[in-house]
């Protein structure tokens, strides 16, 4: 298909967009894409601007794309974002390009299993997650030079799958002649069956063997399958010795593996193991107003209030939470309510714990508590804790108090300001660090940090 009737279909995908995006997203994302650069093995690239259009195209967008472009054509097509730097350089390199006739197999090809929305720029970097996120990008880096394997754990809804994919996406945005597969480990056991049932063991070996990355999610459950762990070490032997990148996902570290073998086991502690861990408070916020722009071209639909609410109920994992913030949108979205804490907590009331529905007094309880526990170990008052006074001995306590409550409640700086008769989050954030500052330096005051902490609750 001449380049021409490419350029036809793109127009025609520019005017459906058109008539189903918002005014701004449409003139931001794709108003400025006029031409087709170029078809290469059956990639249809496209122009963006610059690199953050790009990567909000290819976050948000690009899934769309690619089904609305297959509605056209006979073959499979995929579109390939460039920026316009990436474009000169092309064009700098060589002046003309040519189509490509269509891969026999390429279908197959792009059976990576991979989820294009799953990218780096999306994945939302906290304390809980930052060193599973730099390894990841090493690695998508120099696949197979850098750590292999990749070992990242951690309970369920916490982003490893998020994490490994990126992984995946980024290699083969950056290599298109590297081969990249994503499974599922019981999709891998499904696969070896199916082999073993049909005699099939060239095709399934060609499958896992022949790959650049290997990716696989939740590992833990090749336990008790014996046949299927023998064949998974020997694909492991064959790529690490080809210098494949491997990377693995579960639930746990690879000691606490349950019946996988221990040859097996020990061989994905060779490369590099990290963790991701419940994201904070404020890291859950952060999700929160990455995953809203995501699903609204109005990141401020939703005030901070409702987030941080959202934010201080649902902690146990980041599929519950964006899931809250899903069903916000649409109840009040559906019903034409406005986006109110009252309407939030009624759109959630049935998500959330018996626990937490009454935590808006059980926390002003606790919160006083503390107040009066540090006045009193401070020996000045609790109006004179929360007061705008200046002077040593109640700045200092008042530091300590704000401390304590982050660190027993793990609530917003901004929620702590407002318990001190509305201080600036600034000052709390400075606060907070002035103190954890000091326990590092000076064990008197840490010991009374420790009793306080104690004192108010906290087992140290």
């Amino acid at each position: 298909m001449p380049i021409q009737e490419f350029q036809r279909i793109w127009e025609q995908i520019k005017y459906q967009l058109q008539l189903t995006l918002d005014e701004d997203v449409y003139n931001e994302h794709f108003f400025g894409i006029s031409q087709v650069f170029k078809i290469v093995n059956n990639s249809v690239y496209l122009i963006a601007s610059n690199s953050f259009i790009k990567s909000k195209i290819e976050s948000f967008y690009l899934n769309r794309l690619n089904a609305m472009l297959n509605e056209y054509v006979s073959e499979k097509h995929l579109f390939k974002i460039i920026t316009k730097d990436q474009a000169a350089e092309e064009l700098a390199r060589s002046a003309a390009y040519e189509i490509n006739t269509p891969e026999v197999d390429l279908e197959n090809k792009y059976k990576t299993g991979l989820n294009n929305s799953y990218t780096f720029d999306n994945f939302v970097v906290g304390a809980s997650n930052r060193l599973a996120y730099t390894s990841a990008t090493k690695v998508a880096d120099q696949p197979g030079a850098v750590a292999n394997p990749l070992y990242i754990f951690g309970d369920v809804g916490l982003g490893k799958t998020h994490l490994m994919q990126c992984v995946g996406n980024y290699v083969m945005e950056n290599d298109v002649n590297k081969v990249v597969l994503y499974v599922k480990t019981d999709q891998f056991i499904e696969d070896y069956a199916k082999a073993a049932q049909k005699k099939a063991f060239d095709d399934f070996s060609k499958k896992y063997e022949s790959v650049d990355v290997l990716l696989v999610d939740d590992i833990q459950f090749l336990s008790g399958k014996t046949q299927s762990q023998l064949e998974f070490f020997k694909i492991f032997e064959k790529l690490k010795e080809s210098n494949k990148q491997i990377v693995i996902t579960s639930d746990r570290k690879a000691s606490e593996l349950f019946d996988i073998m221990s040859r097996l086991t020990s061989r994905f502690e060779w490369g590099l193991s990290v963790d991701i861990n419940r994201p904070n408070l404020e890291h859950r916020i952060l999700i929160l107003k990455k995953k809203l722009q995501a699903e609204t071209a109005d990141p401020d639909l939703i005030p901070d209030e409702i987030l941080d609410y959202i934010a201080s109920i649902f902690d146990n994992n980041v599929r519950e939470l964006e899931g809250a913030l899903k069903r916000v949108l649409f109840y009040c979205t559906a019903f034409d309510y406005k986006f109110t804490t009252s309407n939030a907590e009624e759109a959630l009331k049935n998500l959330v714990h018996s626990k937490n529905i009454s935590n808006k007094s059980i926390e002003i309880s606790n919160y006083n508590t503390v107040l009066d526990i540090v006045s009193a170990y401070y020996s000045i008052s609790s109006s004179d804790l929360l007061s705008k006074k200046r002077q040593k001995q109640y700045v200092y306590p008042r530091q300590v108090a704000m401390y304590i409550l982050k660190d027993l409640f793990d609530i917003t700086y901004k929620k702590i300001g407002q318990i001190f008769n509305n201080r600036d989050h600034s000052t709390v954030i400075y606060s907070i660090e002035q103190i954890a500052n000091d326990i590092q330096t000076d064990s008197a005051k840490k010991g009374d940090i420790d009793k306080l902490l104690i004192k108010c609750g906290k087992n140290v």
